[in-house]
């Protein structure tokens, strides 16, 4: 198989395994928006990077036994052509992206009286510390806590969900990946995360910011569950 055949059934082949591949499903509000926005910077990348690498593979075949290349002459039109069209692009990302980013659901910028305005909201203060967490659930006088596997936050599905993520000590990181939720959690700085997961089960979530010997032993678990299993756990967690 000659270069020209290798390098166009690469292509083909990358192109097929980006567009066939299956995406990762949304289980909260938070990981479907950012998902959405990958997948609306994917459909632009891929052309531009079929484009660029297009004219670099043809440029490289056609010339590559030139001996005597000859001076690039000044083309106007064509850099006014590249410069706005990079300018459309990069608006487009600017505007998709900031659509995103501020939505409450991947940067809550509220206030303290934004925060779970419903009375079927749930509000959970998760508070870092070297090595674990306290997750307290304050209307109901809950909390749990742990280190190594850390403790479970239980929540119903299907509502809005409040953390206010914080730290006792030094820099920690709330991450849960599955779910597109994320914040620092600082000392003396309170940070908020809003999202409503859609999809029942159990969720893994860890510190992401290396806060000594332990760091890597920073779990917690999210165990989402319909709301009568969740009234349940409450009523369980109080009479304890």
């Amino acid at each position: 198989m000659n270069a020209r055949r290798l390098a166009a059934v690469s292509t083909v082949a990358a192109v097929l395994v980006t567009l066939l591949a299956d995406p990762v499903a949304a289980q909260s509000t938070s990981a479907e928006l950012i998902y959405g926005l990958n997948e609306q910077l994917l459909i632009v990348a891929i052309p531009i990077t079929l484009l660029v690498e297009g004219i670099l593979l043809y440029a490289v075949l056609k010339f590559k036994s030139n001996d005597e290349p000859k001076e690039t002459k000044e083309n106007r039109r064509l850099e006014i052509t590249w410069t706005v069209a990079t300018a459309v692009i990069l608006l487009f990302v600017g505007v998709a992206s900031y659509g995103v980013m501020a939505d409450d659901s991947v940067e809550f910028t509220g206030g303290e009286e934004e925060v779970a305005p419903d009375e079927n909201d749930v509000l959970i203060q998760a508070q870092a510390y070297q090595w674990g967490w306290d997750m307290t659930y304050p209307e109901q006088d809950v909390t749990v806590s742990g280190a190594g596997e850390g403790p479970t936050i239980v929540v119903p599905a299907n509502q809005d969900i409040y953390v206010n993520v914080s730290s006792r000590d030094v820099i920690h990181g709330f991450h849960v990946p599955e779910l597109g939720m994320k914040s620092d959690a600082i000392p003396d700085q309170t940070n908020y995360i809003k999202t409503n997961v859609s999809e029942t089960g159990t969720y893994q979530g860890y510190c992401t910011e290396y806060c000594g010997v332990a760091h890597s032993q920073m779990y917690f678990t999210i165990e989402v569950v319909d709301q009568a299993e969740y009234n349940e756990w409450l009523d369980e967690q109080q009479a304890s």
